[in-house]
C-alpha cells in the first residue's frame, strides 16, 4: 500500500480583528475551492500600524492537502518515490 501524497499552499490571511480571525479567512477561502485540506502550520504574522495603534493582522499559513490518488501529481510523487527505494 503506498503512502499518501500532501501538497502545501502558501497563502496569507489577513483580519482587522485578530490573528486567529486571520487564519480562519485563509482556510475558509482555501477550502472553498480545495478539497482534502489535511492540516495548516503558521510561517509568518505581522500588522499594520495606523495612527499608532494596530490596525489589521496579516498571518501567512501553509494550508497542506491530500492528493487525489489518481491525480498526475500524486502519480509522479509514488512513481519517484519507488524509484527511490531501488536505489
Amino acid at each position: 500500500m503506498a503512502g499518501h501524497v500532501y501538497k502545501k499552499l502558501d497563502l496569507v490571511g489577513s483580519s482587522p480583528k485578530g490573528i486567529d480571525d486571520a487564519i480562519r479567512a485563509a482556510v475558509a477561502r482555501a477550502s472553498k475551492t480545495m478539497h482534502g485540506l489535511d492540516w495548516f502550520e503558521v510561517t509568518e504574522i505581522r500588522g499594520q500600524i495606523a495612527d499608532g495603534a494596530v490596525a489589521h493582522f496579516q498571518v501567512g499559513v501553509k494550508i497542506g492537502f491530500r492528493l487525489d490518488e489518481g491525480s498526475p501529481q500524486a502519480k509522479a510523487a509514488n512513481k519517484a518515490a519507488k524509484a527511490r527505494g531501488r536505489r
